[in-house]
């Protein structure tokens, strides 16, 4: 673990983690108390998941070696854990928060934390686990509503590492050397600042995302907090799944009109061929670890508030020696929804053109348990407060590029996905 931070691995006495049910909670988030902005922690999705606050361990990660390296630490610190679990789903016991950069050399890295309570749900079953540092079994009494969300006032937007004309024109650039055959296909990102007059709460951010994005999964790990519509995979007892978003249009806002909107999105030429580069790269990846997989022959059209996707859910059987969900992570990253196709050429084509760091936008967030079992999304429609100064954010959005694609059509694309992020800073 050469380039993990290990300072705080468990060298002492174990972490102790109890788990136990405990009564419907209602809404989850009324319960995350306000902390400093690292350490607020969700994962949910129609009102299921987990949130969690506290650390009992940090692990910092970087490198190409990230991935690994925080799944070593993970194995580490359950090998001398005690573990109490009466409930014995995926997302009990003692559980993880992880969350990690794009790019190997990335500053941002990556980092696992294990928070000290958590409070989870799944179907009609709730529960609360808490872990400890010092050896001893913690408590269990279910937390009180935490106090109110304070707004982050006035907020002013500024372009980030490029202006919108300048991003497009070096979309142009990317088109130009797909069709000169360096690439297949390419996905640029390009960043928008966010000034608030009152330091951002993520629990303001948490809220109006669960509220607006239901059908997404709604994250916080470290200061990054988002509502990603791709789940990069899903390990649950046996079984992998991996949603694949690789296609967009921007809603009209009129029923009738949206409906046509995905029809023409099912039959664009362009939006079907992006769309097969990230599926191949998906189910390519999976398939080594799996005994048979599921890949649909063609995909549906998801319907969000904003825009609509093509999506695609695949799916599989895990081999009796398959990974656990971060090796399988660290196996499907970076996917070409993210990065492209051919993989090494797509990041180097990035390298050049993108102009800037994305820091942990378009990484794998997510959780992962005690069996190996997780959720790991990446990281899109999302924003990254700044620790030191939290009234200054960073929010992301990204296109996919092939030879069809037209500069100012994907700049537009690129300011609808901003838009989930602009209305939750902003409160439109």
């Amino acid at each position: 673990m050469s380039a993990a931070d290990v300072s705080t691995a468990p060298s002492r006495a174990p972490l102790v983690s109890r788990t136990v049910r405990v009564d419907d909670p209602g809404d989850m988030l009324a319960h995350l108390p306000r902390h400093p902005v690292g350490s607020s922690l969700a994962w949910l999705r129609h009102d299921e998941g987990l949130v969690g606050w506290g650390e009992a361990l940090r692990v910092d990660v970087g490198g190409a070696s990230r991935f690994t390296d925080a799944a070593a630490a993970w194995s580490d610190t359950l090998a001398h854990a005690v573990t109490r679990d009466e409930v014995r789903l995926p997302g009990s016991g003692p559980v993880a928060f992880v969350s990690f950069s794009f790019a190997d050399r990335s500053p941002a890295g990556g980092v696992l934390v294990v928070p000290e309570t958590v409070l989870g749900r799944r179907g009609d079953t709730w529960w609360l686990t808490r872990t400890s540092v010092d050896g001893a079994l913690p408590d269990t009494v279910p937390p009180g509503p935490a106090e109110d969300v304070e707004p982050p006032g006035q907020v002013r937007f500024a372009d980030g590492a490029h202006p919108g004309p300048e991003w497009a024109h070096r979309v142009a650039q990317a088109v130009q050397r797909i069709r000169a055959g360096a690439v297949d296909k390419v996905v640029l990102a390009r960043d928008l600042e966010a000034r608030t007059a009152q330091p951002m709460d993520p629990r303001w951010l948490l809220r109006r995302l669960a509220g607006s994005y239901p059908s997404c999964w709604t994250f916080a790990v470290d200061g990054l907090v988002g509502a990603t519509p791709e789940l990069l995979v899903r390990r649950d007892r046996g079984l992998v799944t991996s949603r694949v978003l690789a296609g967009t249009i921007r809603r009209s806002g009129h029923d009738d009109r949206d409906l046509a909107l995905a029809a023409s999105l099912a039959r664009s030429s362009k939006d079907l061929e992006e769309h097969e580069y990230a599926v191949r790269s998906v189910a390519g990846a999976l398939g080594p670890h799996c005994s048979g997989t599921n890949v649909p022959e063609a995909p549906f059209v998801l319907h969000l508030p904003n825009v609509m996707h093509l999506a695609t859910d695949v799916t599989g059987t895990l081999a009796s020696d398959a990974p656990g969900v971060l090796e399988l992570a660290a196996a499907l990253h970076p996917t070409a929804a993210v990065c492209g196709t051919p993989t090494g050429a797509a990041a180097d084509l990035i390298d050049e053109l993108e102009g800037m760091d994305r820091d942990r936008y378009a990484g794998p967030v997510g959780w992962v348990d005690a069996n190996g079992d997780g959720e790991l999304g990446i990281a899109l429609r999302c924003a990254r407060i700044d620790a030191s100064d939290p009234r200054s954010l960073r929010l992301f959005a990204g296109c996919g590029v092939v030879s069809g694609s037209d500069p100012e059509a994907e700049l537009a694309e690129s300011d609808a996905k901003l838009v989930p992020m602009r209305d939750a800073v902003s409160g439109g």
